[in-house]
């Protein structure tokens, strides 16, 4: 367990950095979500292709695996859209709920074992997420879009426990990319933005950190249970909220610190169950 935590690090550090890029395309230099979305999936793609073992296309044979491919690019141009508007710490809040129900519909679909201790830790990093969104509190259309992302994900991280005896992380990675690239491809045209030296480089690392921190949590989900995993993804806070300070100057308000304290306590707390 030790091992697939460290590994989590530094997967859920690169997530956001990978999205930071895209706000600063997005809010900044007039890029779309959705050219946003597909460059990271098309540049994934290319990156990983001198890479791929070649049994790899046998896998596209599987309904189960676009399926999957469909939850990620959902979640992607989601997550894109509601950073155009909103703060990096605030969007990664409201996306946590994505790790509720990746431990629900484990338990449920995959019947993976799951505990009463661990059941009551995730449901209060649930109610941090509240404490951010703030339901009935005028709820922004950028943080809605958050939680449809942070819902895409949570099937896509079952289906990738359910999925990751069918190849390697790496073909199981190379995958998602191609075929969430080909599902953007005509919105990604129809949004090319002028290719300057800054957005062409904000789309490079952009593509790089994503591709390799959900190619590390695929690593991590042939290591333990997707039960176990879920509450990892609560890592991401700390990049979130680091890298919002750095790169745009936004610290969360009171009742958004609370909440992320409490998705981090409850994420942290749930690494040390057995």
């Amino acid at each position: 367990m030790q091992r697939a935590i460290v590994i989590m690090f530094i997967a859920m550090s690169l997530i956001p950095a990978g999205d930071s890029a895209g706000k600063i395309m997005t809010s900044q230099l007039g890029v779309a979500p959705v050219f946003v979305a597909w460059s990271r999936f098309a540049f994934g793609t290319f990156l990983l292709l001198p890479f791929v073992p070649p049994d790899t296309l046998r896998l596209f044979r599987n309904w189960r695996i676009w399926l999957r491919a469909a939850m990620l690019c959902g979640g992607i141009t989601s997550i894109q859209t509601a950073l155009q508007t909103e703060e990096v710490a605030n969007v990664f809040a409201a996306f946590f709920i994505g790790p509720l129900l990746s431990y629900t519909l484990a338990a449920i679909f995959l019947r993976e074992p799951i505990t009463l201790a661990r059941s009551v830790l995730i449901v209060a990093g649930f109610a941090g997420v509240l404490l951010v969104v703030q339901p009935g509190y005028g709820v922004s259309i950028g943080l809605l879009w958050a939680l449809a992302a942070g819902t895409f994900y949570g099937i896509f991280l079952t289906m990738s426990r359910w999925l990751s005896h069918l190849a390697p992380p790496l073909s199981l990675s190379f995958s998602q990319l191609l075929i969430s690239g080909l599902l953007l491809l005509p919105w990604g045209l129809l949004h090319l933005p002028d290719l300057t030296g800054p957005i062409a480089s904000l789309t490079v690392v952009s593509a790089a950190c994503s591709m390799v921190g959900n190619l590390l949590m695929l690593y991590t989900y042939r290591l333990v249970p997707a039960t176990k995993v879920a509450p990892l993804i609560y890592f991401q806070l700390l990049s979130a909220v680091t890298l919002g300070w750095l790169l745009f100057g936004a610290l969360p308000d009171v009742l958004t610190w609370a909440g992320l304290g409490v998705i981090l306590v409850a994420g942290i707390a749930s690494t040390r169950l057995r």
